[in-house]
């Protein structure tokens, strides 16, 4: 099976995916800043503020979640409980992004979201609770 390909590649993905993110949150807060908005009379500069640091935190954990991918096609092993933890909550942020960018943005950004959304499954499945084990394991007890 292709499980150590696929790995790699979601970790790339998620790797060039990190400064995409980061870039677009800087653009909104340049725009918050240079036209002064504000929400329900929020001070500007508090906004400006939160949306460059949704920025960094997504980035970073993507970045983080990269890591994780790259660990498992390396060491061709599952990930740990807090990995697939961070794989699950990544696949349910890249799902739930491509259900509003499919409206905001187009069906160009819903079809990306949803590939590194499969890649992101692909990874996990192809690392399930029956890899890793021997052969004698996986098969069932006689009767």
């Amino acid at each position: 099976m292709a499980r150590r390909p696929i790995a790699l590649v979601t970790a790339a993905v998620l790797l060039l995916e990190a400064p995409g993110i980061v870039a677009v949150n800087a653009v909104m807060a340049r725009f918050v800043e240079v036209q002064s908005m504000s929400l329900d009379g929020m001070d500007p500069d508090a906004v400006v503020t939160g949306t460059w640091a949704l920025g960094i935190a997504s980035g970073a954990a993507l970045v983080l979640c990269a890591l994780v991918a790259l660990l498992v096609g390396l060491r061709d092993r599952r990930p740990g409980r807090l990995g697939r933890g961070l794989l699950i909550g990544c696949a349910i942020v890249h799902g739930v992004l491509g259900a509003v960018a499919v409206g905001l943005l187009g069906w160009q950004a819903f079809a990306f979201l949803m590939a590194v959304l499969g890649l992101i499954v692909l990874t996990l499945v192809a690392y399930g609770e029956e890899a890793g084990k021997p052969a004698a394991e996986k098969a069932p007890a006689p009767a």
